[in-house]
């Protein structure tokens, strides 16, 4: 299983779920809800999520990195635990789900399964397509140059990180009723800039989360030289970046899409919201 810090964490999901983008959770029917579990919650964005929704179910977020869960907010409950082996009896929850965790597990379909069996009701995945992620930038060599680390990127990692939607996963796992939708998170950079882009900026302009992923890349495909003539662009790329902002004039426009997956345990007859089917 990959590993992520939670300065990571906090980087790429910030700005999830804001309360405008809450309307793809309606399936999820959060207001019924008696018991979550949010299984690799990582440091809590999405657990703090259900927290607000739920009107008196008790959350709990899972997770196999006590670093991560040290900064879970409260009111959620906090959990070690391996997401492959959940510390709870059978049917334990009324909602089981996870965000971005499947694409990171070398068994997907395992922890559905596990997911399954501690569920009395529903199990559901949030889960990028990160192929399909765009980035538009006032900065013209910062589209060229994501899209081709990304590329790269997508094929190095060992695990299945353009899963997206998973609806056969899930109906290979025993559930049914299986359904998805879709959401895209979109990150907006723009003038007034706040200190987590400026901090961004700096990233680029010294190529340290590149340096970060030299590994991954080489593994999908890239030589070391280059690698090399990459992280120099992605440098030249970065100071752009940072004379832009200085100016105010840099724009820049990230849309990653996920997908909602969401299946019933079989045998539990629980009236589920009316909602369109897309898968």
């Amino acid at each position: 299983m990959r590993r992520f810090s939670a300065d990571y964490l906090d980087d790429t999901r910030r700005g999830m779920w804001s309360p405008d983008d809450r309307e793809a959770l309606e399936p999820l029917a959060l207001a019924e809800r008696s018991c979550v579990l949010d299984v690799g919650c990582g440091t809590g964005e999405l657990s703090a999520v259900l927290a607000e929704e739920c009107d008196d179910a008790r959350v709990a977020g899972l997770d196999r990195d006590p670093a991560l869960l040290a900064a879970v907010p409260d009111p959620v409950h906090t959990v070690q635990a391996d997401a492959l082996s959940l510390p709870v009896p059978d049917a334990t929850a009324d909602l089981v789900v996870c965000q971005a965790l499947l694409v990171n597990l070398p068994d997907p379909l395992a922890a559905v399964e596990e997911f399954r069996r501690a569920s009395s009701n529903l199990v559901a995945a949030v889960e990028p397509d990160n192929a399909a992620v765009t980035v538009e930038s006032t900065v013209d060599a910062e589209e060229r140059l994501t899209a081709r680390a990304r590329e790269h990127f997508v094929a190095g990692v060992p695990t299945d990180v353009t899963l997206g939607a998973a609806p056969d996963l899930f109906r290979d796992a025993g559930l049914v009723d299986v359904e998805t939708r879709r959401y895209d998170h979109v990150r907006v950079v723009d003038s007034p800039y706040d200190e987590s882009a400026l901090e961004g900026a700096k990233r680029k302009a010294t190529a340290s989360r590149l340096g970060e992923q030299r590994e991954t890349l080489l593994e999908g495909g890239l030589s070391a030289e280059e690698f090399d003539a990459l992280r120099h662009e992605w440098r030249e790329m970065g100071r752009a970046v940072v004379a832009a902002m200085a100016d105010g004039e840099y724009h820049r426009v990230e849309t990653v899409p996920f997908f909602l997956t969401l299946g019933r345990v079989p045998g539990d007859e629980t009236d589920l919201p009316d909602r369109s089917r897309t898968a």
